[in-house]
């Protein structure tokens, strides 16, 4: 099964196994993908589906060093060599949208990150300076909310003219999607924030904004409901996730890319409520063979496997064959040159 055609959108992907995002930060300091890119990924276009790291829609959503975006000229050409590169290899790729939100340092971008509100979280983020702390954001006001609701629809609209064949909107992992859900970190009062309806309004205003510029058959959403990310808490995780599920639905997103939390029950619940395509992203298991076959027997149309694919560019033939796969190397997965990011080997087959 996990080798056998799926139908997505007006997508045939070939196979079931799908290439998570994964931030590599790789681009150049204006956020037009490095050179390597393009070849990055063209190597693992033979996934069911791409689905890149994380790209910034605007100035203010980035978070990292060295991230890429689609919101200039220069990065949607940037882009292009990269959809073509996997095209031209039988590939397809959806873009991830990614606004990091609270998730940022002014030794970074040059600012204070935003947030629902101004609340510090507990962690830490690396900048040219070292580990620091995350500072306090400021709170966007309703003006800049709608504004940043536009930037993900005009992003999507570039992604587009990119090449991309779809986007996946980021409301997962603790960023500024995933913010607006949480109770601790959107302490709100006025419509986009307080109840369970006011806290989801952003994620779905922002399906809606970007489904109405591209259409729906484009546009995957992941979350990661009760994960912790980024010291955010979720205690009514099993109030607030259906209700998003339900305004979701309605705007037929082309699937809901899932990261696993560690409730079998809400897991259920969620691949229970929702009406289409149904990807999963585990990382629990540990081999990505056991993985596919686990989710895929439990209801998942697709399954996303991050590290394997940063290691091995021909993971669908080498679980096919049940071949070795390369370990990856985690001093090399973010930043620097080709070491750790294009010169993982592929299986050298030789004819009989």
């Amino acid at each position: 099964m996990p080798f056998t055609p799926f139908q997505l959108g007006s997508l045939q992907l070939p196979n079931r196994l799908v290439m998570a995002p994964m931030t590599r930060s790789r681009s150049y300091v204006d956020g037009v993908p490095s050179s390597l890119t393009a070849l990055y990924y063209a190597q693992r276009a033979s996934a069911g589906l791409i689905i890149t790291e994380g790209v910034q829609p605007s100035l203010s959503g980035k978070g990292y060093m060295n991230t890429p975006g689609l919101h200039t000229d220069e990065q949607v050409a940037g882009w292009r060599e990269v959809t073509d590169a996997v095209h031209a290899s039988g590939g397809r790729i959806f873009a991830q949208l990614m606004h990091a939100g609270r998730v940022g340092h002014p030794d970074n971008t040059g600012a204070l990150p935003v947030g629902p509100s101004a609340v510090r979280p507990e962690a830490q983020i690396f900048t040219p300076n070292g580990m620091q702390d995350l500072p306090t954001p400021m709170e966007l006001s309703t003006a800049e909310i709608e504004a940043t609701v536009r930037d993900f629809a005009d992003a999507a609209v570039r992604a587009v003219e990119a090449g991309f064949d779809g986007v996946e909107l980021h409301g997962a992992n603790g960023y500024l999607i995933h913010q607006f859900l949480s109770q601790n970190a959107n302490l709100r009062d006025d419509r986009f924030g307080g109840s369970v309806d006011g806290r989801i309004r952003f994620a779905v205003e922002t399906a809606r904004a970007v489904v109405a510029a591209i259409g729906a058959s484009r546009v995957g959403i992941r979350l990661s409901p009760a994960s912790g990310s980024q010291d955010l808490r979720e205690d009514d995780a099993q109030e607030v996730y259906p209700a998003l599920l339900s305004a979701l639905a309605e705007a037929d997103l082309a699937y809901l890319h899932l990261v696993a939390s560690g409730s079998d029950e809400l897991n259920e619940r969620i691949r229970s409520l929702w009406p289409n395509t149904f990807i999963v992203n585990d990382s629990s298991l540990g081999d990505p063979a056991a993985t596919v076959a686990h989710w895929l027997g439990r209801g998942a149309d697709l399954v996303a496997l991050g590290k394997s694919f940063l290691a091995n560019p021909d993971l669908p033939l080498r679980l096919r064959l049940g071949a070795p796969l390369n370990e990856p190397d985690f001093t090399t997965a973010f930043g620097g040159d080709y070491r750790g990011y294009t010169d993982y080997p592929a299986l050298a087959l030789h004819p009989a």
